[in-house]
């Protein structure tokens, strides 16, 4: 429920209030518009300092010339001062966080830290019984491996690791909280981007919560220090999070708690990632996390309590932003929890001040101030996000409510008042009328009292219901934009889940709060709300389930084109121009929003393909492999799709963080066909997101050894109707043009009983005159018998197994004869890939050598006469 709607409604009028549709001049609004188009110009255009200033300052005079004489030219001029003084800003403090480089020389080496923990320790899922701990702390001096003690202060987010057996006499690990001292030996890393166009800048995330680097180290080897580095209000703030947090898990069961945890005070340690997975298919991850919603929904309860108690309106207000600071103050979510407390408590301030219709000027200078403070947050997904769900509410929503359900209730105030109908504009006193003449009728078998009670509470239910949807209606379109650039989503299901969960989450979150309130106090009197935060719970968790688990709810869509982002831009502008117009009009706008959300998620843009050549792309994975084909007619095929070493625990799932997103960059929604070359993690970790996001129509395997991982991934293929096709030595399969030849492995090659690297599908991929033999994992054994048998030529080798000494046999070299190779290498990888003697064995062939470690994504275009290489272009 928006901040405006839960805030009236909690303070209605004794007094028949005017009726007045026109819109309000809105200065704030604009000039807010005006100070982000000058944050975005000023990133994009570089000038002077003085250039900008001067501009500004003879805008500004200008501008308050005129202002009295020409009203429209003195209003316009003054907006330029404001895109001036943004572009300015942006240009003085800089569009991106700057990365902390001060321990960059010590990328890759174990240190010894003295640190301070700046924010408490948070448990990361078991694996192998590996139990993780993610720790930001911030050094206060760091020891090198040759003695050299060094004052150093930088953020280090550090995973400290222990490995403890099952047993009864586990003990969970210790958890650090913030201010404590300690010292440790760390292996450091400087954070590392994947190189490939649309990958999620880690780097940048970082720096913006004041991590420089990364770090590893074992729990044994942490030594606790004596005394307090920090802030004793933050102390005091993470003691009390800590302490909520212990709280909902004593009053909740594990399952239970672990969703509060997320909704109520912002914790998502305990959050699993296919729990996030539903609540994003569904539409309602706003529910999950704490954001606006959480906020609003507190305000108005503390709001409506306090007036229903005759607590003046003064004192209420004052309390409610009190109320709401504390809140953000308590969780840990950071700058959105604390946007949505700001615009309260400027449109609560407003309303004192009789300004309660300006909704968009209170949205203008919220988001003023908010980027005066930092102006980089504009181009943050959460910023644009949390501005556009409150602008879409105050321009179209609402005005198109004042008009329907805000009128028609009118006619529910002041029943006994003869005069007051004819005050009302006649469609809604003539549905006063009605109402009161079916309560005369009804009054005759229940009595006039429950008569009407029962008429109002029906017409007042029917108005809510018609709110909620329309809200959420608008919303859903509204979104449709950022939802598919941002998280490549279409929330095709998202208008009947909100509806069913939004109500819900409105009762749990104050029967939650009371809950772990009257905790404190005493666990049997906080019974009776943990109960019913349970019941409010379970059905929001059952219909998410339910409506998330439905195919039409896993839709995933690539990054729009220009085209479609101005389309779906004019749509969203036309739709809040017309929200105050007549009916045709506001039905046009409506109609072009609906539209643009349809084309959003039903109609994918044109794939980024070069036709009439095969396109060989190795994506930048890491320690992995995954490789992109498209063929000269545009089919494509994917080999493997990266992962985890050994399969061991990743916060990423490589198919849907790494690999998808490229896919989706290019414009890519949809795969011909992929390919799983043996069963290590390291090559099929992320495929089963693949199948889910890309729904190929055939997934081509070669040898099967024992393998939970293969099986499991098999049996979503089968789930998902794709079609599996085993391929063998000698296969050769025409696709889109180009001829594929399966050189490994043969139908009687050895099973093994688990996976091996001699397990790789070779192929060869051929186009006119030029090829690209594919090796993946393959060893020396398997080199040598295809050279041998086969014999293939190829001007591009994708090396095999990361440039291990394994591989890369002269032998293979010698009968392919390559002027290009890839390797897929992880940056700095601990096993020292690629071997210095592979690098040279490739040198004295000639071959000239391209490494995803070094190059990112790097895709070569085979035109069926030569090879060109190309590298891709990052921001």
């Amino acid at each position: 429920m928006p901040i405006a709607q839960s805030i009236e409604a909690a303070q209605r009028t004794s007094a028949p209030p005017e009726i007045d549709l026109k819109a309000t001049r809105q200065p704030m609004f604009w000039a807010a518009i005006a100070y982000s188009l000058g944050i975005i110009a000023g990133s994009r255009t570089w000038r002077p300092a003085s250039w900008w200033v001067f501009a500004g300052a003879a805008f500004l005079v200008a501008g308050l010339y005129f202002v009295r004489r020409r009203e429209w030219l003195g209003s316009s001029l003054a907006l330029g001062a404001f895109f001036l003084a943004g572009a300015l800003h942006v240009q003085l403090r800089g569009s991106t966080a700057t990365l902390d480089t001060s321990l960059l020389p010590f990328d890759g080496q174990q240190i010894e830290i003295t640190a301070h923990v700046v924010r408490d320790g948070r448990l990361r899922g078991e694996e192998r019984n590996e139990i993780g701990q993610s720790v930001d702390v911030e050094t206060e001096d760091i020891v090198t491996d040759e003695g050299l003690r060094i004052p150093l202060r930088a953020g280090v987010r550090i995973g400290i690791y222990s490995t403890q057996q099952r047993s009864p006499a586990y003990v969970p690990p210790r958890i650090f909280h913030y201010g404590e001292r300690l010292r440790v030996p760390v292996k450091l890393r400087m954070p590392r981007n994947f190189r490939n166009p649309g990958a999620f800048d880690y780097q940048g995330y970082l720096a913006e919560h004041g991590m420089a680097a990364l770090a590893s180290a074992k729990a044994d080897d942490v030594q606790m220090l004596s005394g307090f580095a920090g802030s004793r209000i933050e102390l005091w703030r993470s003691r009390m999070h800590a302490s909520i947090i212990a709280k909902i898990h004593q009053l909740w069961p594990a399952p239970e708690a672990a969703l509060i945890d997320a909704m109520v005070i912002g914790e998502e340690a305990f959050i699993d990632r296919d729990t996030r997975a539903d609540f994003q298919r569904s539409g309602t991850y706003h529910i999950l996390v704490v954001s606006g919603m959480n906020v609003t929904i507190l305000a108005f309860v503390a709001f409506w309590t306090l007036r229903r108690m005759r607590v003046g309106e003064i004192p209420a207000t004052l309390f409610t932003i009190l109320w709401c600071v504390a809140y953000a103050f308590l969780t840990e979510v950071g700058a959105p929890v604390w946007r949505a407390t700001l615009m309260c408590s400027i449109y609560l301030c407003a309303r004192l001040l009789y300004r309660h219709r300006s909704k968009l000027n209170a949205l203008g200078l919220a988001a003023l101030g908010l980027l005066v403070f930092d102006p980089r947050q504009l181009f943050t997904a959460s910023f644009q996000m949390t501005f556009l769900c409150v602008l879409i509410v105050a321009a179209i929503a609402i005005p198109i409510l004042e008009r329907t359900s805000h009128l028609y209730s009118r006619a529910l105030t002041h029943w006994e008042a003869e005069d007051y109908g004819p005050r009302l504009p006649p469609r809604v006193a003539q549905f006063r009328l009605d109402l009161r003449m079916i309560t005369e009728r009804l009054g005759h078998f229940f009595g006039q009292s429950w008569s009407l009670r029962l008429v109002r509470g029906a017409v007042m239910f029917s108005l809510h219901t018609f709110e909620l949807l329309l809200v959420s209606a608008v919303m859903q379109m509204g979104l449709a934009l950022p939802m598919a650039y941002y998280f490549h989503r279409a929330t095709t299901i998202g208008l009947p889940a909100n509806i069913a969960v939004v109500p819900l989450t409105q009762a749990l979150m104050p029967a939650a709060v009371i809950t772990v309130g009257l905790g404190y106090v005493s666990l049997l009197l906080a019974k009776l709300p943990a109960m019913l935060t349970a019941l409010a719970l379970q059905a929001i968790t059952g219909a998410i389930h339910g409506l998330g688990g439905l195919r039409l709810a896993d839709l995933r869509v690539p990054t729009p084109s220009m085209l479609m982002i101005a389309g779906a831009t004019v749509a969203l502008v036309v739709a809040m121009i017309c929200a105050r117009r007549r009916t045709a009009l506001v039905l046009a706008g409506l109609a072009a929003l609906l539209l643009a959300a349809i084309v959003l998620a039903f109609v994918p843009p044109e794939p980024q393909f070069r036709t009439g050549a095969l396109e060989v792309t190795s994506i930048d994975v890491g320690e992995g492999d995954s490789i992109l084909l498209v063929m000269p007619q545009g089919r494509t095929l994917l080999i493997d799709a990266g992962g985890p070493i050994w399969g061991s625990g990743s916060q990423l799932d490589f198919g849907e963080d790494v690999v998808a997103l490229y896919l989706w960059t290019r414009g890519i929604s949809h795969l011909d066909a992929v390919a799983i070359s043996h069963g290590h993690s390291d090559h099929i970790g992320g495929m089963t997101a693949i199948l889910k996001d890309f729904r190929p129509r055939e997934l081509w395997i070669g040898l099967l050894p024992p393998s939970r991982a293969l099986d499991a991934l098999l049996a979503e293929a089968q789930a998902l109707g794709i079609n599996v096709l085993r391929h063998w030595e000698g296969d050769e399969v025409n696709l889109g043009g180009a001829q594929v030849d399966v050189l490994f492995p043969p139908r009687d090659w050895p099973v093994g009983l688990e996976p091996k690297n001699n397990d790789s599908m070779v192929l060869h991929v051929r186009y006119g005159q030029t090829s690209v033999l594919l090796e993946e994992d393959a060893e020396k054994a398997v080199e040598r018998r295809i050279a041998s048998l086969q014999q293939p030529k190829a001007d591009l080798l994708k090396v095999g197994h990361h440039g291990s000494a394994t591989s890369t046999t002269p032998e293979i070299l010698a009968s392919v004869k390559p002027s290009f190779a890839v390797i897929s290498v992880g940056y700095r990888t601990s096993f020292g890939l690629p071997k210095p003697e592979v690098l040279r064995r490739l040198q004295d062939f000639g071959v000239h050598v391209y490494r995803t470690d070094l190059n990112g994504a790097v895709t070569f275009y085979l035109d069926g006469q030569s090879v060109m290489p190309r590298l891709a272009t990052l921001p």
